[in-house]
Formats: structure tokens, C-alpha cells, sequence
């Protein structure tokens, strides 16, 4: 089942994105940020794409398919 930390967790890696992108533009490293943001993305989606896959196992189970 959903739990709110999931969330929590996944608002925490965007808000430590967007820290580490503003800090590295300041410092003049633009392709670095660029690279740091793709990361971060990757990231979430990977976890987002977990919890979708958690969701259709759940409903096949629960529909005997």
C-alpha cells in the first residue's frame, strides 16, 4: 500500500535537485548541473516506475489474472 513517507521521500530528492542545480549554477558549472538534473530525474523515475509495477501486480492479484 501507498505510504505518505513515498512521497515525502520523493519531494525530498527534488528539493535536493534543485539545491544542488542552483549551487552549481552559481559556481559557473552549467553541463555539471545539467548532468545532476538528468541524474535526479533518472531517480525519481525509477522509484515512480517501482511503485506503477507494485500497483499492476496488486490488481492482477486482486482480479486473478
Amino acid at each position: 500500500m501507498l505510504d505518505i513517507s513515498i512521497l515525502f521521500k520523493i519531494g525530498a530528492m527534488g528539493v535536493l535537485i534543485v539545491v544542488i542545480d542552483k549551487v552549481l549554477k552559481a559556481s559557473g558549472k552549467d553541463d555539471i548541473a545539467v548532468i545532476t538534473n538528468i541524474a535526479g530525474i533518472v531517480i525519481i523515475l525509477i522509484t515512480v516506475i517501482g511503485l506503477i509495477s507494485d500497483l499492476f501486480n496488486t490488481v492482477r492479484t486482486m482480479f486473478m489474472l
